[in-house]
């Protein structure tokens, strides 16, 4: 089947659908009992893994509506596993990214909804719904939509790394050592660096608040949803060697500005694996 803009259309309204079925399902708990498992119940920064019953509800809430509406339609999600992965269209889901700011009642969670067709993400969606923002996109172009208004995004012009702010979650939690060594090459590069924004950070991208967003050790469901709106902003989305779309995970670097990712990129290539 070939993905038509009028289908496209169909499914961007959608997709706004599906984020209002999430938000509902999350508003309750946010600041409140949400139900906390550590779901490896290790010790220190990495043997802890949090999920709530928001990441949980929120899934099955956008899984309904998927299997009611679509249901030819296959789904992967960080909380419920794979249903009919190789469907010609698939949604790729986190419904809580940013857990760790979720329990901490900081509103930088997102809700990342992302689908594929033939194995391309062609449409996109980082929802942050306590602040009422959707960040929405596709290949013809992406769009903020928030407190009842719509406006384009667009990247920012960023031709010199020295001038960039860029962002990544956790460095402790996220890199290995090589990786880790390339981030502090990055922020000694760059004017400033912000930690612990998780997905709303490639939000900023689109948006032109900030320039990159360097990550390792990425699942599709943590990257699939953001590709579209990166792309209908402008932006470019890479691996550590600059090879760009499709980026299924792993190691990932974000950018507004072809000109920065390539500088950047020859910073972080001796950590690419």
């Amino acid at each position: 089947m070939t993905l038509s803009p009028t289908y496209l259309e169909e499914l961007d309204g959608f997709l706004i659908e599906l984020n209002r079925a999430a938000a509902e399902a999350i508003a309750p708990l946010f600041r409140g009992q949400h139900g906390l498992v550590d779901k490896i119940g290790g010790e220190g920064i990495r043997g802890f893994d949090p999920v709530t019953e928001a990441d949980k509800g929120a899934e099955r809430a956008i899984r309904k509506l998927i299997a009611e509406r679509y249901p030819e339609h296959g789904v992967i999600g960080e909380e419920y596993g794979e249903d009919r992965p190789d469907a010609e269209f698939v949604w790729v889901l986190d419904p809580v990214d940013g857990t760790r700011a979720f329990i901490a009642g900081l509103p930088l969670w997102c809700t990342l909804i992302g689908l594929k067709h033939q194995g391309r993400a062609v449409l996109g969606s980082i929802g942050q719904s306590y602040m009422d923002e959707l960040y929405i996109g596709h290949a013809g172009g992406s769009r903020l939509i928030a407190r009842g208004e719509s406006r384009p995004l667009k990247v920012r012009p960023c031709p010199a790394l020295s001038q960039a702010i860029i962002a990544t979650t956790d460095p402790e939690m996220c890199f290995r050592p090589a990786e880790a060594e390339a981030w502090a090459g990055m922020r000694r590069a760059t004017r400033l660096a912000r930690l612990g924004c998780d997905a709303y950070a490639y939000a900023m991208v689109a948006a032109g608040t900030i320039d990159m967003v360097v990550e390792a050790g990425l699942k599709t469901w943590d990257i699939a949803a953001a590709l579209p709106v990166i792309e209908g902003a402008g932006g470019l989305v890479s691996d550590w060697r600059g090879e760009l779309w499709p980026v299924q995970g792993g190691q990932v670097a974000i950018a507004g500005d072809r000109a920065c990712l390539d500088e950047a990129v020859a910073i972080l290539r001796p950590a690419a694996r």
